[in-house]
């Protein structure tokens, strides 16, 4: 089995001693799923956290989320989400919707890289986002066998894993983790958190084969020329997001990959030298109409960075439609999709 290049983002201890900002091999493990996940012999996962459980501990006392104030979240449950179901059932159409909801396509998508390590050559990253897997009936029995037939080289995660962004996490972990074993990846799992999930998912992802990367970094593969993932807390609505320590210990110009739930930091990203911004969270609408497309954006970026392949300055970015729904189990014109991306390296010119 092959390991896994971990350089640590903050000096930690081990057996006694203290490491730091060096790279650590560290095999890998099987957990009871069969799934390989690295060791965590750098910060717990509670300490990178901590953040985010100051953040839970102040929505539980407002009441609500930053974004999601009290009366939004009553609009939306005692408004919003009834008329439109009921519009969709009186024209006949939510019955359609429900189906398209769980109708999931690949998307394969080639991105050409001047800088990109030969060895690199080739790379194929599985990118499945916005999962909100317990609302909508039929989801994961659809994903499985999907999953199940890709063989990409590693498998990432942009976030919101629950449906609600309130209440029990319990009826995710089921579900998840057939979503989970379908998956082969032979350099692992790796995933992040967004504005539905609170802090105990990622626990629960983690016994699931998740690798979840809170604002840190890992190095994958060839050990000379490994492809650096980073991952951030949900910028969105959580807001503790730190790119900075995220990247901290990455190597002057490695090869990196963002993983971000929004594409909301574009700008920061692609100063800070990332590569390549894998995000979701905007669903690409959920509900696109005909010469209109999205109607709703549901990020502080442009538009067009909102779906599909996307670049900014040296940056490409990919924002990910999303396998689940939110507010209701329907899509229309917006096929949840998995995203299924191969790196190349731009032909050199004569």
């Amino acid at each position: 089995m092959a390991d896994v290049l971990l350089r640590v983002a903050a000096p930690v201890r081990d057996d006694g001693g203290l490491l730091s900002g060096s790279f650590i091999r560290i095999k890998m493990m099987k957990t009871a799923l069969g799934r390989p996940v690295t060791l965590r012999k750098h910060l717990s996962l509670e300490s990178s956290l901590g953040p985010r459980l100051v953040v839970e501990k102040h929505f539980a006392q407002l009441g609500h989320t930053y974004r999601h104030g009290r009366l939004y979240r009553w609009f939306e449950h005692q408004i919003t989400r009834p008329t439109l179901k009921l519009g969709l059932q009186m024209a006949g159409l939510y019955s359609r919707g429900a189906r398209n909801a769980i109708t999931p396509m690949v998307r394969r998508v080639s991105l050409e890289f001047p800088n990109l390590p030969a060895a690199l050559n080739g790379f194929q990253i599985l990118h499945l986002s916005d999962f909100h897997i317990e609302g909508t009936p039929g989801l994961t029995e659809s994903l499985a066998p999907i999953l199940s037939s890709l063989r990409p080289d590693v498998c990432v995660m942009t976030g919101d894993y629950r449906f609600e962004d309130h209440g029990s996490s319990e009826p995710v972990w089921p579900l998840m983790r057939k979503v989970v074993s379908a998956i082969h990846a032979p350099l692992g799992i790796f995933g992040i958190l967004g504005n539905h999930d609170s802090s105990e998912i990622a626990h629960g992802m983690e016994e699931a084969g998740v690798r979840m990367l809170i604002n840190e970094a890992v190095g994958i593969g060839d050990s000379d020329a490994p492809l650096w993932l980073a991952g951030v807390d949900d910028p969105f609505d959580y807001q503790c997001h730190d790119l900075a320590r995220a990247l901290e210990l990455v190597p002057d110009g490695s090869f990196t990959v963002l993983l971000a739930h929004a594409p909301e930091i574009f700008e920061e990203a692609e100063s800070e030298g990332v590569n390549l911004y894998l995000s979701g969270h905007t669903h690409a609408g959920q509900i696109r109409l005909p010469g209109i497309g999205a109607v709703r954006q549901n990020a502080r970026c442009p538009r067009a960075y909102t779906a599909g392949h996307w670049t900014h300055g040296r940056m490409q970015g990919y924002t990910s439609a999303g396998v689940g729904c939110s507010g209701l189990p329907v899509r229309f014109g917006c096929p949840p999709e998995i995203v299924l991306l191969e790196l190349r390296r731009s032909p050199e010119l004569p």
